[in-house]
């Protein structure tokens, strides 16, 4: 289905984002594609649409894919139907029904005379409400535009379908019935995604890095376990390292001490025996000698091991360079942080919810807020802020120190550069060089210190925010995250995760991703119907 064969792309200004890739995809594949964030995974699901020309190599496909992307803004301005590539074939149904029977019509119609019930059926198969295929994208939902690709697959009934990202957005029947159209799919896959349980449904794990790609037989818990397996061998390559630096210096300190008492014996047995000057000043000198060689063969030795164990530290996974490192809340477990009575939210007149929330928040608690999309997860967590008051009912709030992290990490202000954003949040007046360890320890090297942060991707939006609050070093007491993973890959929500398991305070999460709900150890939900 897929052959390719050396490909190398490379942005217009240069930066390579990936070369001499090769792999091939059989006829029912279906592969995972994943990989840190930057190493070029969406590139190539766009190489193998189509969309983007390889700088070198070849690209050889069966049969045009059906592509869907994680991002959407450059779909704003198109109708669904546009988007879903059945505009011209709607227009040329109706023209033809109002009487309009032309050759072009006809042709452009190409008998495809189902094509409107076949999109209204699609729609109704993924529960989207949209009847009118000309309204425009702009003024749907995510989990809507993510719906409306997804319906575009029942329409064109592709052989082949890349996917980047697919469960964003989208609620738990949503992802429910995805997952059983990738089980029961006859078609091709291609996917990147972070969804542990989406990955676990695909037959093989393909691996981008800046090394190339690799390939894993087997579903994501086959590839984590493998990963386990090689960090492990890894980690035992690094305390050997380390082991055997600590010994090379302790010879070596052995090995010089013993010299000099040799030395010292020597030069008393001359002294004693009444040697000329000249005969002690050769003996002096080849003894001298004699310690300098020994000292260049240790210190060959010990710089030798110290390189290998730099480059092994470098190797180190991320997130076991994080450390949070935050003062626990002041508040005590079990504190009423919050209690809503009764509580209701809307426009108008009209309700949010058919009925009432009543719940209390107790300090330490994990909770997570759980709905479908349009189901007001957002609005109760405003709520729950104080960002907005309820249309009926009460709410009691406690002060506390809260910090709202949104899906776009809007805490993070474009106009500034990656150190001026961490200044901003330097309570604790650190010295620059202090401020600058924090961000190096964030995967925030010197090159990136003046880096503005609207070019900073998902993931490292979050880590310069993690990094943010270390600087702070006050720990809020209430931390609300608003689907954070949606647009993380793997390793940044590893980082997250293991981020908020360090933290001690309140955690109160709007999340469809299970796996990082249980990695964080959420202990209750709030269920809005």
């Amino acid at each position: 289905m897929f052959t390719v064969q050396g490909i190398t792309y490379a942005h217009p200004n240069g930066d390579v984002v990936f070369s001499d890739l090769s792999l091939l995809i059989h006829t029912h594949d279906k592969i995972a594609l994943t990989g840190n964030n930057g190493t070029g995974k969406s590139t190539l699901l766009s190489v193998l649409s189509g969309a983007l020309i390889p700088s070198a190599g070849a690209v050889k496909v069966g049969s045009k894919p059906y592509y869907i992307p994680q991002l959407f803004d450059a779909y704003a301005g198109q109708t669904v139907a546009q988007v879903l590539g059945v505009a011209g074939k709607l227009e040329a149904l109706h023209q033809i029904l109002d009487g309009n029977v032309t050759e072009a019509n006809l042709e452009f119609l190409d008998d495809d005379w189902g094509i409107e019930e076949r999109c209204l059926e699609a729609f109704d198969y993924w529960k989207l409400e949209l009847a009118d295929l000309s309204r425009e994208m702009k003024t749907l939902s995510g989990g809507q535009k993510t719906k409306v690709f997804l319906a575009g697959m029942h329409i064109h009934r592709p052989e082949a379908i890349l996917m980047d990202e697919p469960s964003n957005h989208l609620d738990a029947a949503a992802r429910g019935q995805l997952y059983e159209f990738i089980r029961s799919t006859k078609a091709t896959l291609v996917i990147v995604s972070h969804d542990r349980a989406l990955l676990n449904l695909l037959h093989t794990i393909y691996e981008l890095s800046n090394k190339g790609i690799v390939a894993y037989g087997g579903n994501y818990d086959f590839y984590v376990e493998q990963k386990r397996i090689q960090t492990e061998a890894f980690q035992h390559d690094l305390n050997s390292r380390e082991k055997a630096l600590r010994k090379a210096r302790e010879t070596e300190k052995e090995s010089m001490e013993r010299q000099k008492k040799l030395d010292a014996r020597g030069k008393k047995k001359q002294e004693s025996a009444g040697l000329p000057t000249i005969s002690m000043n050769t003996l002096r000198n080849n003894a001298e000698k004699s310690t300098s060689r020994m000292k260049n063969v240790h210190a060959d030795k010990t710089a030798a091991i110290s390189k290998e164990l730099e480059q092994l530290r470098k190797a180190l996974p991320d997130a076991g360079k994080m450390k949070l490192d935050l003062d626990d809340s002041s508040l005590h477990k079990g504190k009423i942080l919050l209690t809503a009575k009764e509580i209701n939210a809307g426009y108008g007149s009209l309700l949010l919810w058919k009925n009432a929330l009543s719940f209390q928040v107790m300090s330490g608690e994990r909770i997570v807020v759980k709905g479908r999309n349009g189901s007001g997860k957002t609005t109760l967590l405003k709520l729950m802020l104080g960002e907005l008051e309820p249309l009926s009912g009460t709410i009691e709030r406690s002060a506390v120190r809260s910090i709202y992290i949104d899906q776009d990490y809007s805490l993070i202000d474009d106009r500034l550069n990656v150190c001026e954003q961490a200044e901003l949040f330097n309570s604790g007046a650190l010295q620059e060089h202090e401020v600058k360890i924090r961000l190096n320890r964030f995967l925030f090297a010197k090159e990136d210190w003046s880096k503005s942060c609207k070019a900073l991707s998902e993931g490292e939006k979050m880590r310069l925010l993690l990094c943010c609050l270390t600087i702070g070093n006050h720990a809020p007491d209430l931390i609300v995250l608003d689907e954070p993973t949606n647009n993380l890959d793997i390793r940044n929500t590893g980082i997250l995760t293991s981020a908020m398991n360090e933290y001690n305070g309140t955690l109160l999460i709007v999340s469809h991703d299970t796996h990082f709900l249980e990695e964080i150890s959420v202990e209750r939900s709030i269920d809005l119907d």
